[in-house]
């Protein structure tokens, strides 16, 4: 692919690549051409001629909107570069200011990742962004980014999860890089009397609602959200927003199991105790095999990092 772009380089736009860009990132024609304050008849043929000139369908089209080729996500990695670099130059020796920011992250529920994203949209230059935080499904975080719809997800796999996770990963062309292990804690709200404990077991949970994240029709022991799916509980609620257990937790006295890794600035109400099992939670983000990380997409992942390692949590990568 890569030869096969070098030799037909030359009658590209740079133009076109903004167009291809922007059309990836939105997951729409209209919508792309709109942000871009282009008609969307002059978009649409800007994209059809790049697709004649490459020799490659880039897109899928339908009524929904248009999703990436296998070799239209291959060449989204070398257009991002591309226009970066041009960005890059501009501000340089132009004086111009930094462009319109782009970035989507799909996740599951964790507190660090809001943070992270906080801060990486504080620390953005750029007077205009456009960026997407989707807490959501384990199945949903690997279909957003196959098809793009996010630039990288977070989640996590264990020791029971692993293979099914790592199936599903590799067959969807995505990568998975670990971020950082953890140990298993309850989250319980401050007024919950096993607060102020140094750590609870499993038996200290058994008259306890149990509150674990919905996971939809592909609702699976291996999708699950929390460690510890298999185990049976008296009482089990699920929930499909991160609001809504926490609320649980402070109303019904209900707990769920994850990092333990909770932002005070985001979560005052919301305590993290050590529970005493034998397990480790790896958690970790995954980007396209074939796709490199825009700079944006970095700094998330720098923030991430810089967050996480303010806990006391030991880097993996």
């Amino acid at each position: 692919m890569a030869r096969d772009v070098a030799r037909t380089v030359r009658g590209i736009t740079l133009q076109q690549l903004r167009y291809f860009v922007e059309v990836a990132a939105e997951g729409s024609i209209s919508a792309a051409a709109d942000l871009l304050y282009v008609a969307q008849p002059t978009m649409s043929a800007a994209l059809k001629d790049l697709e004649r000139r490459v020799g490659r369908t880039l897109f899928v089209r339908s009524t929904r909107g248009v999703t990436l080729t296998e070799d239209g996500a291959e060449f989204l990695g070398y257009a991002r570069q591309v226009v970066e670099q041009s960005e890059l130059l501009e501000q340089r020796y132009l004086g111009r200011g930094p462009s319109r920011r782009l970035l989507a992250v799909s996740t599951q529920h964790y507190s660090f990742v809001v943070d992270a994203f906080a801060r990486m949209v504080k620390a953005s230059e750029a007077e205009e962004y456009a960026f997407s935080l989707r807490e959501t499904r384990t199945w949903d975080i690997i279909e957003d980014v196959r098809t793009l719809r996010s630039e990288l997800g977070v989640l996590y796999r264990n020791e029971f999860n692993a293979n099914v996770i790592n199936k599903l990963i590799r067959e969807a062309g995505l990568v998975f890089t670990p971020l950082f292990l953890a140990s298993p804690h309850i989250f319980i709200a401050r007024t919950n009397p096993l607060a102020g404990r140094k750590s609870v077991a499993l038996s200290d949970l058994e008259d306890l609602p149990r509150l674990t994240f919905d996971q939809g029709v592909n609702n699976s022991f291996y999708l699950a959200e929390e460690i510890l799916s298999t185990r049976s509980s008296k009482q089990d609620i699920r929930v499909s927003d991160r609001a809504t257990i926490f609320n649980l937790m402070i109303g019904l006295g209900g707990y769920t199991i994850s990092t333990g890794i909770v932002s005070d600035d985001l979560d005052p109400s919301i305590v993290a105790v050590p529970l005493d099992v034998d397990d480790r939670i790896e958690i970790g983000w995954i980007g396209h095999a074939s796709v490199s990380l825009t700079a944006q997409a970095q700094r998330f992942v720098a923030e991430m990092r810089d967050v996480v390692s303010g806990f006391g949590v030991d880097l993996l990568a």
